[in-house]
């Protein structure tokens, strides 16, 4: 008889946490490091929680919830899992779920949001346990061992800079993402950023390079960049670009990426990955160019919770 158990992640898990998230989908960046500092942080207010699957004492999926900062909308919460291919249909992933659910609705969460591949086992999965579909995003990759595209004229005034030039004072790139994030598509709008929650969440990452995460400056002051974080070994990740609007219609931000894989390439990085909203055309048009090709999609999935 298989025995499921769904408990608390324990730091010996993040070997197995990361195998299961990564299993199938290689176009998600994820570091067992970047998992124990994740459930080893204390952020006030958001109430993360990763909740772990045993099979017959094996550990074989994960789901990572909380409820979501940094806007003015209230009672919303995520709950992002996943379960190794061949132990799902198990049971493992609904129970995993169910146990984010009920967290969450105790710390006040009336609207669940996860993503799920776009696949039909997935969004099934997800219709059968009372998720609506929401919105479609899609991943990018691209081979980096591949001829980047020559750099556009750079505009007077402009320079391309390392994020670490910013450690002892992140606040100026805090503000472009503060800025850029309020339209970024999706279906709650992110208009309320916290310094320390961003400090906390974002630049305190284990995985965030901040050598490879190149700023656009304007006339001194930060205008838009791109956000690198890698697994440390050959894959990397772009986090977020992000532009403030008042300097948008410049390239600023197809500067910051091109410049940041032309880094990441030097510096030995071989796969690169990115996801966008579908909607959201002009960052679709710049990874196009950049040489980004479809590898795979994923939906939102939106639950109300009684």
């Amino acid at each position: 008889m298989t025995s499921l158990t769904i408990r608390d992640f324990r730091p010996d898990d993040a070997e197995a946490v990361a195998a299961a998230h990564r299993a199938g989908r290689e176009h998600l960046v994820m570091t067992s490091e970047a998992l124990l500092w994740l459930n080893g942080r204390q952020s006030p207010g958001e109430h993360f929680r990763t909740f772990v699957a045993e099979l017959d004492g094996r550990v074989v999926g994960s789901v990572r919830c909380a409820v979501v900062l940094g806007t003015t909308t209230t009672g919303v919460g995520y709950a992002n899992g996943s379960v190794l291919p061949g132990f799902r249909r198990r049971g493992a992933a609904t129970a995993l779920l169910a146990a984010a659910e009920r967290h969450l609705a105790g710390h006040g969460v009336s609207e669940l949001h996860t993503w799920l591949d776009d696949e039909p086992a997935s969004l099934a999965f997800a219709a059968a346990r009372g998720y609506e579909l929401g919105r479609a995003a899609q991943f990018g990759g691209r081979d980096l061992a591949l001829p980047l595209p020559p750099a556009p004229v750079r505009p007077a005034g402009v320079e391309l800079r390392p994020a670490e030039e910013w450690a002892a004072d992140p606040r100026p790139l805090f503000l472009v993402e503060a800025d850029a994030i309020q339209d970024e598509p999706g279906e709650v709008l992110m208009d309320a950023l916290d310094y320390e929650d961003w400090l906390r969440g974002d630049w305190a990452r284990p995985d965030l390079d901040r050598a490879l995460t190149v700023v656009a400056v304007v006339d001194g002051e930060p205008a838009a960049f791109s956000m690198a974080q890698t697994d440390g070994v050959d894959r990397y990740w772009s986090a977020f670009t992000a532009c403030r609007r008042e300097f948008r219609g410049r390239g600023l931000s197809k500067l910051a990426k091109l410049e940041s894989l032309r880094l990441a390439a030097a510096a030995g990085y071989r796969r690169a990955y990115t996801s966008n909203d579908e909607t959201n055309v002009p960052m679709l048009a710049i990874n196009a160019w950049l040489g980004y090709e479809r590898c795979a999609g994923e939906r939102k999935g939106i639950k109300r919770l009684k």
